[in-house]
């Protein structure tokens, strides 16, 4: 899994250069730290499972892994904590392009700038390596292109009272159809075909369906659900699970939300009515309202992250508001930056960060420096899984240098 661009307008100064009081570090850095968790988070979670070590240990493990179907860990918060900041970043960034510039280029930036995240995100899972239907068209990279264009279009062009109401509508419709719109009943969940064989096997449609005659609404199982049905009809290219994928089409709906309260968390840190610290009590007393109502709707509509659904968009929304007033809180209410200069690093070469993770074998790379009779010696002398543990830990420093790099010498790359 991973994730996400930066606003390229929204790019960081080194905390030394940043006199400006409206320069926000704090969402830079929270971007750095979400990119931190998604260039290595899997891979340590991976890595610490052979230690051991009891039931604390276990807890982390689970949390550094998505749930398989139902509920929510930690790191199901990682990419909708991004789409959430892309929504940040629109209030930071495309305010002052349409005071400069007027709407309409307002507008083509936006436009211009969807186009080329989509295309990059079909580079980014093979391109046009493979003969169609194995191109992929959908997943993270293409996911966000969408989340942005629907979002800043909405923002520039219609009233501000319409976001929260946008929002709303996002939740209520996808919920809606869900529950209420009926599909042939059949199951499409499948194993690992479709993440590492050929789209080609793959049944058509409609010799899948020509037997299924009963039909069937308001199911939240994996593959037996309207949005699976949904990518399964009418998804073209590669799916990642053969007939159906994490970032389908009918749930991008709910993801554009997610979106949506970012700009809505942008307000209230651009708000010149309230004083910092009020800002602070805002975004985390909204946060928790966001959980506690997502897990309230979930008891009817299940939290599920792989299809999205409106309750887990509030409880990954309200989790992410967390997250971005106890950051907004300690780096740019009290000023405590030191400690977060490496996310600063990762936050301001999000994309090109996530695209080196893909291209380059960072862990192939760490095991050339701490692999072979280092990795055995730590086994043995320290615990079982240590090797291990070490080749994960160089495998995630080696693109924080690269970002450490590029920041140092103020190279941001942008679309």
């Amino acid at each position: 899994m991973s994730t996400i661009p930066p606003s390229s307008e929204n790019a960081p100064s080194p905390p030394e250069a940043s006199g400006s009081p409206a320069r926000l570090l704090s969402v830079d850095a929270l971007r750095g730290f979400d990119m931190f968790w998604i260039i290595g988070g899997e891979r340590a979670a991976q890595a610490l499972e052979p230690l051991g070590g009891g039931p604390v240990l276990s807890w982390i493990t689970g949390q550094l892994k998505h749930v398989e179907w139902e509920g929510f860990h930690f790191f199901d918060a990682i990419f909708p904590l991004f789409l959430f900041l892309i929504g940040v970043s629109i209030v930071l960034s495309l305010d002052r392009v349409v005071a400069q510039s007027g709407r309409r280029e307002a507008l083509f930036r936006v436009l211009r700038r969807s186009v080329l995240l989509f295309g990059i995100g079909v580079f980014y899972y093979g391109g046009f390596s493979r003969a169609w239907p194995d191109v992929a068209v959908a997943g993270v990279l293409p996911r966000i292109a969408l989340c942005y264009l629907a979002a800043s279009a909405l923002y520039i062009l219609m009233p501000r009272k319409s976001v929260p109401i946008a929002a709303a509508a996002c939740l209520a419709g996808y919920w809606a159809m869900m529950m209420f719109i009926p599909f042939p009943d059949v199951s499409l969940k499948h194993g690992s075909t479709g993440k590492k064989g050929t789209q080609a096997e793959a049944r058509e449609p409609g010799e899948l369906l020509k037997t299924v005659t009963e039909q069937t609404r308001g199911t939240f199982e994996e593959g037996r659900n309207f949005a699976h049905f949904v990518d399964f009809k009418y998804l073209p290219g590669k799916k990642r699970n053969l007939y159906y994928t994490n970032e389908g089409l009918l749930s991008t709906i709910p993801a554009i939300a997610t979106t949506l309260f970012g700009i809505m968390a942008g307000w209230i840190l651009t708000s010149t009515r309230l004083s910092p610290k009020r800002k602070v009590a805002w975004l985390l007393g909204a946060g928790a309202a966001g959980v506690i109502l997502g897990f309230a709707w979930g008891i009817q509509f299940p939290v599920i992250k792989r299809i999205w659904t409106s309750s887990f968009c509030l409880v990954a929304s309200g989790a992410s508001a967390i997250a971005l007033g106890a950051f907004y809180f300690m780096i740019d209410v009290l000023h405590w930056r030191k400690w977060c200069v490496p996310f600063l690093w990762l936050g301001s070469n999000a994309l090109t960060v996530y695209l080196a993770a893909n291209l380059l074998d960072f862990e192939a790379i760490a095991a050339r420096f701490v692999g072979g009779d280092i990795k055995a010696l730590l086994d043995s002398h320290i615990v079982n899984g240590a090797g291990g543990l070490g080749i994960a830990i160089v495998g995630l420093a080696l693109p924080v240098l690269l970002v450490r790099f590029l920041y140092q010498r103020k190279i941001f790359i942008r679309l």
